[in-house]
């Protein structure tokens, strides 16, 4: 009966708290591993969900001595309408030596990082850099 009253609950309310977001995504995962677990011969529910997460630092750290490290981002307009990267090199010492900045125009996402790599090892090409650590958030362009 407490199932009926929470579903009624949610659908004369249009206010939804997080208790109810909870209730309404605990009853959906219940409703996926059931018929998984009848239909997928190989499926196994989670135990704990909760302890399968991971946890990653997120932070900047100067590179080892005689390394610099170059930051690069980019970022564009919801369309890909306009979009522009930038980038910065650190030395081992955690200080600013040279950054830069461009509007790329019309650009998705990937394309906007990408160009920013390509600027990154440019400078670094030309500024005969031979120990570069290159960070960026594209985890794809990374890999």
């Amino acid at each position: 009966n407490w199932i009926f009253n929470n579903i009624n609950k949610l659908e004369i309310e249009a206010n939804i708290s997080s208790l109810e977001t909870t209730f309404m995504t605990t009853c959906w995962f219940w409703w996926k591993w059931r018929n998984k677990s009848i239909f997928e011969d190989d499926f196994q529910q989670p135990n704990n969900p909760i302890l399968r997460k991971e946890m990653i630092y997120i932070g900047w750290k100067k590179p080892h001595e005689g390394w610099i490290k170059f930051n690069i981002d980019g970022a564009c307009k919801r369309g890909g309408e306009s979009s522009g990267c930038g980038g910065l090199f650190c030395n081992s010492d955690g200080r600013w030596m040279k950054g830069y900045f461009k509007k790329i125009g019309v650009c998705d996402a990937f394309h906007t990082e990408l160009w920013g790599m390509y600027l990154d090892l440019d400078m670094a090409w030309n500024e005969c850099i031979p120990r570069l650590i290159v960070e960026s958030d594209s985890k794809i362009l990374i890999d």
